[in-house]
């Protein structure tokens, strides 16, 4: 066992990815890129473009759910 502070964490306790993987790192930086651009929106007083930020976040979120699934599938085929 290995010990930090007053936890006991098991030697054989390994963390794989911890959100570095393609999906995390794909739907973090669509996310972002869709407040940036709905922030955007607000700021210049444009809805259009307000809601097209709406439009990349509801799409982004997609990308990381599917590409969260394909990065399931491959591992448990692996």
């Amino acid at each position: 066992m290995v010990q930090h502070g007053s936890d006991r964490i098991p030697e054989d306790f390994v963390h794989d990815a911890e959100g570095r993987t393609p999906a995390n790192w794909t739907g973090a930086s669509i996310v972002m890129l869709a407040f940036t651009v709905g922030t955007l929106g607000v700021v210049l007083a444009q809805p259009i473009i307000f809601w097209i930020g709406v439009a990349i976040l509801l799409a982004g979120l997609v990308v990381w759910k599917v590409m969260l699934g394909m990065e399931a599938t491959t591992e448990d085929a692996g």
